[in-house]
Parts: structure tokens; sequence; C-alpha cells
């Protein structure tokens, strides 16, 4: 479990007095990483059963593709029509999942906008307690595994790279077979996080007033990623469209409803000032 790790480093960053500023302003970006991996420890398959058939068949029913051969998922249209651009394309974008947010956040603190940093970390981690949230509230099984074992539930399966591996037959390096190795659960597509990511970074990138090139670089790797998740099997559209929703509702709560609270605003005011 790397949650042992990031715990380990943060005691000991927090224990040296010339980084436990830092330590104090990384303690969002600490609990996202260790709540993700304990997630192993009691999967949500044991909490509520899995959505296997049911969000397959509904998936076709509104987005479905009539071809020759009937109708698919765009999923399944897509795993019979790739071509090495789209591989490389969807590899970049979503090798851009974490990295870009993780590097938008350390460029706010070291530029000295604490108050934007704070903002977007703290709701970045909001972002994924309300999607962890949904993931045990309705365990659902991704496009590959609906491809690779049909519409029963194989509670230990391993995570799979899917179209991904594309990506990884064509640079000659298995990066996502190494990534994706280390799911914590793989019947966690509902919502798709990989879509809410870039669009809580792109939503802070404007509210922190940052440069348009940047906003909309931004913009097209979320929409890039959103592409990639459908295009190579790691997603249905539907787990797109509740990954958005998920992210959107939990910026609003938490800027227009819980920074409202005086006692969580003070809380917070406070948490800034401490990091600066």
């Amino acid at each position: 479990m790397f949650s042992i790790y990031i715990i380990l480093l943060y005691i000991v960053l927090a224990a040296y007095k010339p980084t436990r500023k830092l330590a104090l302003a990384l303690t969002p970006w600490a609990l996202f990483g260790c709540t993700y991996d304990v997630m192993r420890l009691y999967p949500n398959y044991m909490v509520n059963p899995i959505d296997i058939r049911d969000l397959y068949e509904a998936e076709k029913q509104l987005f479905g593709i009539t071809t020759a051969v009937g109708t698919l998922t765009p999923n399944e249209f897509f795993a019979q029509h790739h071509c090495t651009v789209a591989d490389l394309l969807a590899g970049f974008f979503y090798l851009c999942w974490v990295p870009v947010p993780i590097a938008f956040s350390l460029y706010l603190y070291l530029k000295g906008d604490r108050k934007h940093y704070l903002h977007f970390s703290t709701a970045f981690l909001f972002v994924n307690l309300v999607g962890f949230a949904g993931y045990y509230i309705h365990p659902a099984a991704p496009p590959w595994y609906v491809m690779q074992y049909g519409f029963e539930p194989l509670l230990h399966t391993s995570g799979n790279v899917a179209g991904l591996g594309r990506f990884d037959e064509l640079i000659g390096i298995p990066v996502f077979q190494s990534l994706y190795g280390k799911n914590a659960n793989v019947f966690a597509a509902i919502p798709s996080l990989h879509a809410a990511y870039m669009l809580v970074t792109t939503i802070y990138a404007v509210i922190s007033r940052q440069r348009k090139a940047v906003i909309a670089l931004f913009a097209i790797i979320c929409m890039g990623i959103w592409w990639t998740a459908v295009y190579t099997s790691h997603h249905y559209l539907i787990d797109v469209v509740l990954g958005i929703a998920t992210c959107v509702v939990a910026v609003v709560v938490f800027e227009c409803l819980l920074l409202k609270v005086p006692s969580i605003r003070n809380t917070f005011n406070g948490y800034i000032r401490r990091i600066s």
C-alpha cells in the first residue's frame, strides 16, 4: 500500500521545521492519495452489487451506434475503428490525468498564490471524496470488463489497460500496463473521475485568472481525456457525463455552500494564513 509511504513522507516533512508549512499545505493531496489507496481494504462490491449488464444496456440504448452487424456501444465501435494517431493522442491525454492537476497546484503554491492553491487543492480533494462515495453507492464495471469477461462478476479481477495497451505497444514501453496493474478497484466506473480531474483544474485556472492560452490548453486536455475514456474502453459515455456532473456539483457545493458557512470560512482562511 503506497499510502504508507505518503504518511511517512508527510511525517518527515511535518517534523522538520523548515518544511512544516509545506507539509500543512500538502495535506489535501496526502489525504487524496491515502483515501484512494485504502479503498482496496474494503472494496465497493462488498457494500453494493456490481452493475454490469444494466449499465451496458443503458449505454447502448442512449448512445448506441447502428452498424451492419447491429447496434454497438461507442466503446465497441472504437474497438473496431482505431488508428495510430488516435492511439498516440489518447495515451498522451490520459497521461495528463493526475500530473497536470498536481503541476498546476505546485505552480500556484510556488507563485505564492496560496489562496487559490488551497481552494483548488481542497476542491480537488472534495471532488474525489464525492466520487469515491459514488463508487460505493453504485459499483459499476467498465466497458473493457464486459468485452473481456461478459456480465458475470469476477470479484478479484486485476486492472486492465484496455485500449491504452495500443499506446504502450507503439512507444515500446509498458507505461499504462504498470499503472493499471496497481488499480485499487476495477468496479469503479461511475462516476468517471478521469472526466472530473482536468475539469476542476480548468475551472480553477479560470477562477485564478490564468492566461487564456493556459486555460485553452487545460480545456483541450480535459476534452481529450473525455474522448480517450470512451475511445479506449475505460468508461462509458454515461460514466463521463456523471463524472462531469460530479465535478460541477462538488465545486458548487464547496465554493457556494460550504465556504459560506462562517465557521468553515474562518477555519479555511486561517488555514490559508498558516501556509502563507
